[in-house]
Protein backbone atom coordinates (compact mmCIF):
# COMPACT_ATOMS: atom_id res chain seq x y z
CA UNK A 1 0.00 0.00 0.00
CA UNK A 2 1.12 3.26 -0.69
CA UNK A 3 2.37 5.80 2.06
CA UNK A 4 -0.35 8.41 2.37
CA UNK A 5 1.32 11.55 3.63
CA UNK A 6 -1.77 13.60 4.42
CA UNK A 7 -2.78 10.74 7.03
CA UNK A 8 0.50 10.30 8.54
CA UNK A 9 0.39 14.15 8.93
CA UNK A 10 -2.47 14.77 10.50
CA UNK A 11 -1.83 11.58 13.05
CA UNK A 12 1.11 13.05 14.14
CA UNK A 13 -0.22 16.46 14.65
CA UNK A 14 -3.12 14.97 17.03
CA UNK A 15 -0.77 12.30 18.38
CA UNK A 16 0.13 14.38 21.52
CA UNK A 17 -3.15 16.38 21.70
CA UNK A 18 -4.65 12.82 22.71
CA UNK A 19 -2.36 11.61 24.70
CA UNK A 20 -2.95 14.33 27.13
CA UNK A 21 -6.84 14.13 26.63
CA UNK A 22 -6.92 10.62 27.00
CA UNK A 23 -3.86 9.21 28.68
CA UNK A 24 -3.61 6.52 26.50
CA UNK A 25 -1.89 3.33 26.82
CA UNK A 26 -0.84 0.38 24.38
CA UNK A 27 -0.76 -2.63 24.62
CA UNK A 28 0.03 -5.53 21.85
CA UNK A 29 1.09 -3.37 19.09
CA UNK A 30 3.64 -5.86 17.82
CA UNK A 31 1.25 -8.42 17.16
CA UNK A 32 -0.26 -6.12 14.19
CA UNK A 33 2.49 -7.30 11.16
CA UNK A 34 4.20 -4.78 9.68
CA UNK A 35 2.27 -5.79 6.48
CA UNK A 36 -0.28 -7.90 4.89
CA UNK A 37 -3.95 -7.50 4.58
CA UNK A 38 -5.76 -7.74 8.31
CA UNK A 39 -8.65 -6.79 9.92
CA UNK A 40 -8.46 -4.74 13.09
CA UNK A 41 -12.27 -5.82 14.94
CA UNK A 42 -12.75 -3.87 18.11
CA UNK A 43 -15.58 -2.66 20.31
CA UNK A 44 -16.57 0.94 20.25
CA UNK A 45 -17.41 3.57 22.94
CA UNK A 46 -16.43 6.69 21.62
CA UNK A 47 -16.31 9.15 18.10
CA UNK A 48 -12.44 9.25 18.73
CA UNK A 49 -11.97 5.58 18.73
CA UNK A 50 -10.22 5.44 14.84
CA UNK A 51 -7.75 7.83 15.58
CA UNK A 52 -6.92 6.60 19.03
CA UNK A 53 -6.90 3.07 17.44
CA UNK A 54 -4.56 4.19 14.91
CA UNK A 55 -2.27 6.04 16.84
CA UNK A 56 -1.51 3.38 18.66
CA UNK A 57 0.08 1.40 15.35
CA UNK A 58 3.11 2.45 12.60
CA UNK A 59 1.00 1.27 9.77
CA UNK A 60 -1.98 3.35 8.48
CA UNK A 61 -5.42 1.86 9.24
CA UNK A 62 -8.49 2.41 7.34
CA UNK A 63 -12.15 2.76 8.53
CA UNK A 64 -15.57 2.70 7.42
CA UNK A 65 -17.27 5.67 8.50
CA UNK A 66 -21.22 6.82 9.03
CA UNK A 67 -22.20 8.17 5.68
CA UNK A 68 -23.55 11.55 7.79
CA UNK A 69 -19.91 12.57 8.34
CA UNK A 70 -18.97 13.13 4.35
CA UNK A 71 -22.40 15.28 3.75
CA UNK A 72 -20.07 18.40 4.54
CA UNK A 73 -17.94 19.21 1.25
CA UNK A 74 -14.51 19.72 3.16
CA UNK A 75 -14.85 16.82 6.14
CA UNK A 76 -16.14 14.48 2.68
CA UNK A 77 -12.53 15.71 1.21
CA UNK A 78 -10.79 15.37 4.56
CA UNK A 79 -11.72 12.25 5.51
CA UNK A 80 -11.70 10.32 1.79
CA UNK A 81 -7.83 12.26 1.85
CA UNK A 82 -7.07 10.07 5.56
CA UNK A 83 -8.54 6.94 3.96
CA UNK A 84 -11.91 6.54 5.32
CA UNK A 85 -14.83 5.85 3.05
CA UNK A 86 -19.11 6.33 3.85
CA UNK A 87 -20.96 3.61 4.93
CA UNK A 88 -25.18 3.39 5.17
CA UNK A 89 -26.35 2.23 8.53
CA UNK A 90 -28.87 0.02 9.49
CA UNK A 91 -28.89 -1.36 5.63
CA UNK A 92 -26.70 -3.73 4.05
CA UNK A 93 -24.45 -1.35 1.80
CA UNK A 94 -22.90 -3.72 -0.85
CA UNK A 95 -20.75 -0.72 -2.19
CA UNK A 96 -19.46 -0.20 1.02
CA UNK A 97 -18.49 -3.94 1.65
CA UNK A 98 -17.01 -4.52 -1.71
CA UNK A 99 -14.45 -1.32 -0.60
CA UNK A 100 -13.64 -2.62 2.11
CA UNK A 101 -12.61 -6.07 0.92
CA UNK A 102 -10.97 -4.68 -1.92
CA UNK A 103 -8.88 -2.63 0.50
CA UNK A 104 -8.34 -5.88 1.87
CA UNK A 105 -7.44 -7.59 -1.10
CA UNK A 106 -4.77 -4.65 -1.85
CA UNK A 107 -3.45 -5.89 1.17
CA UNK A 108 -4.47 -3.19 3.65
CA UNK A 109 -4.87 -2.60 7.50
CA UNK A 110 -8.55 -2.57 8.07
CA UNK A 111 -10.61 -1.06 11.02
CA UNK A 112 -14.03 -2.27 11.77
CA UNK A 113 -16.51 -1.78 14.68
CA UNK A 114 -17.72 -5.50 15.29
CA UNK A 115 -20.94 -4.18 17.58
CA UNK A 116 -21.99 -2.13 14.28
CA UNK A 117 -22.46 1.09 16.94
CA UNK A 118 -21.49 3.03 19.88
CA UNK A 119 -22.20 1.82 23.16
CA UNK A 120 -23.64 3.99 25.77
CA UNK A 121 -21.09 2.28 28.58
CA UNK A 122 -18.34 -0.02 28.80
CA UNK A 123 -20.78 -2.86 28.21
CA UNK A 124 -20.33 -4.67 25.17
CA UNK A 125 -22.84 -5.15 22.84
CA UNK A 126 -23.95 -8.43 20.67
CA UNK A 127 -21.36 -8.65 17.70
CA UNK A 128 -22.40 -8.02 14.10
CA UNK A 129 -21.43 -10.67 11.33
CA UNK A 130 -19.27 -7.74 9.09
CA UNK A 131 -16.28 -8.33 10.36
CA UNK A 132 -16.27 -12.30 9.78
CA UNK A 133 -17.86 -12.00 6.88
CA UNK A 134 -15.45 -9.71 5.15
CA UNK A 135 -12.54 -12.65 6.85
CA UNK A 136 -14.24 -15.14 5.32
CA UNK A 137 -14.96 -13.68 1.65
CA UNK A 138 -11.12 -12.55 1.28
CA UNK A 139 -9.30 -15.02 3.43
CA UNK A 140 -8.30 -12.48 6.22
CA UNK A 141 -7.01 -12.82 9.98
CA UNK A 142 -9.32 -11.05 12.09
CA UNK A 143 -6.96 -9.39 15.05
CA UNK A 144 -9.20 -8.48 17.81
CA UNK A 145 -8.80 -5.14 19.83
CA UNK A 146 -10.12 -4.16 22.90
CA UNK A 147 -10.57 -0.53 24.60
CA UNK A 148 -11.29 0.02 28.53
CA UNK A 149 -11.08 2.95 30.71
CA UNK A 150 -9.76 1.91 33.68
CA UNK A 151 -9.57 4.70 36.20
CA UNK A 152 -8.11 7.85 33.75
CA UNK A 153 -6.38 5.80 31.35
CA UNK A 154 -7.53 4.64 28.19
CA UNK A 155 -6.20 1.22 27.29
CA UNK A 156 -5.65 -0.12 23.53
CA UNK A 157 -5.30 -3.40 23.53
CA UNK A 158 -4.11 -5.40 20.08
CA UNK A 159 -4.71 -9.58 20.61
CA UNK A 160 -2.96 -12.07 18.05
CA UNK A 161 -4.09 -12.52 14.68
CA UNK A 162 -6.95 -15.07 14.52
CA UNK A 163 -7.12 -17.18 11.42
CA UNK A 164 -10.00 -18.43 9.57
CA UNK A 165 -9.73 -22.12 11.67
CA UNK A 166 -9.31 -19.96 14.97
CA UNK A 167 -12.17 -18.26 13.99
CA UNK A 168 -13.91 -21.94 13.64
CA UNK A 169 -14.70 -21.31 9.74
CA UNK A 170 -15.10 -24.34 7.52
CA UNK A 171 -17.53 -23.76 4.85
CA UNK A 172 -18.66 -20.51 5.69
CA UNK A 173 -22.42 -19.76 5.68
CA UNK A 174 -24.40 -17.69 8.49
CA UNK A 175 -24.08 -19.90 11.49
CA UNK A 176 -20.36 -19.72 10.72
CA UNK A 177 -20.15 -16.10 10.32
CA UNK A 178 -22.32 -15.78 13.98
CA UNK A 179 -20.20 -18.39 15.64
CA UNK A 180 -16.86 -16.64 14.10
CA UNK A 181 -18.25 -13.18 15.43
CA UNK A 182 -19.12 -14.44 18.78
CA UNK A 183 -15.46 -15.78 18.75
CA UNK A 184 -14.28 -12.58 17.99
CA UNK A 185 -15.49 -10.85 20.75
CA UNK A 186 -14.92 -13.51 23.40
CA UNK A 187 -11.03 -12.70 22.46
CA UNK A 188 -12.29 -8.91 22.77
CA UNK A 189 -13.63 -9.68 26.33
CA UNK A 190 -10.50 -11.80 27.09
CA UNK A 191 -8.68 -8.68 26.51
CA UNK A 192 -10.13 -6.42 28.69
CA UNK A 193 -10.57 -9.46 31.73
CA UNK A 194 -6.44 -9.46 31.39
CA UNK A 195 -6.06 -5.38 31.70
CA UNK A 196 -8.48 -5.48 34.43
CA UNK A 197 -6.49 -8.38 36.15
CA UNK A 198 -3.28 -6.39 35.54
CA UNK A 199 -4.62 -3.06 36.71
CA UNK A 200 -5.63 -4.82 39.83
CA UNK A 201 -2.73 -6.42 40.67
CA UNK A 202 -0.69 -3.29 40.25
CA UNK A 203 -2.92 -1.25 42.32
CA UNK A 204 -2.65 -4.26 45.31
CA UNK A 205 1.32 -4.14 44.63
Amino acid sequence: MKRNHFYFFWRAVVTPIFFLMYRTKYIGAENVPKEGAYILASNHRRATDPILMGIGLKRQVLFMAKEELFQNKFLNWFFRKLGAFPVSRGKADTGAIRHFENAVSNGCLMGIFIEGTRAKDDNFLPPKNGASLIAWDTKTPVIPVCHTKIGSRLYFHYGKPLSLEDMGFEKGGAREFRNASRTIMDHIKALREEDLAAAEAKKNG
